[in-house]
């Protein structure tokens, strides 16, 4: 059995409320933020999976997630995942600063896995909040033999850390991913630096792009 924690937020430390989701989709929110099991690509292999909320409220969510998975190697299983659903369908280039923070742990690194920042930005604001026209993945964590969509064409320093700056097309979706290229297991920073540098070096267009979801 294997285990991920996290704890993300924006300010402090979230109020007390146990959840504990295992089915599929198995979803829940409170204040600010959600949780997802997300067990999308289950019948890729063979396991079980559930996530365990400790606290969550408008200030931040600590959540964990075990699993044990076998076959289907390469394949993807799951994208456990927390979500910010607060208000903030703006245009990308509107947005002062997305400040955030997070501690993470993994038990095992005999694992192939990812630890990423997710969003999604598209020019119809009603666009389908699971996908976009582009999205922008931060890497905090690279473990086994996964790697993210495309080919490295750049390296970038943002926040006092260095990432790979990948870059691939899924359907009519763009992707950005930043990568680490040591996990970083505790971090600050503004989430803003990101689409700014896509802007100033990649031709983002962040007048005319929406963020949709976090």
């Amino acid at each position: 059995m294997k285990t991920v924690e996290f704890f993300i937020a924006f300010a402090t430390a979230a109020f007390a409320q146990e959840q504990t989701l295992c089915d599929q989709y198995g979803y829940y929110s409170s204040g600010s933020y959600d949780v997802n099991n997300n067990l999308w690509g289950e019948d890729n292999g063979t396991g079980s999976q559930c996530t365990y909320i400790n606290s969550i409220s408008d200030s931040g969510v600590s959540w964990y997630t075990t699993w044990n998975w076998s076959g289907g190697e390469g394949q993807v299983k799951s994208y456990a995942n927390s979500g910010y659903i607060g208000q903030m369908q703006m245009y990308v280039s509107d947005i002062k600063s997305i400040p955030t923070s997070v501690e993470w742990s993994y038990d095992t690194t005999d694992i192939n896995a990812d630890v990423s920042y997710d969003l999604f930005t598209a020019a119809d604001i009603n666009h389908d909040t699971s996908s976009g026209d582009y999205e922008l993945m931060i890497w905090l964590g690279k473990y086994g033999t996964i790697q993210p969509i495309g080919t490295q064409i750049a390296t970038a320093t943002i926040g006092n850390e260095t990432w790979e700056l990948w870059y691939g097309v899924n359907g009519a979706q763009q992707t950005y991913s930043f990568v680490a290229s040591n996990p970083i297991t505790s971090w600050s920073g503004d989430i803003q630096d990101f689409f700014t540098y896509l802007t100033q070096n990649e031709d983002y267009p962040s007048s005319s792009q929406y963020l949709i979801s976090t």
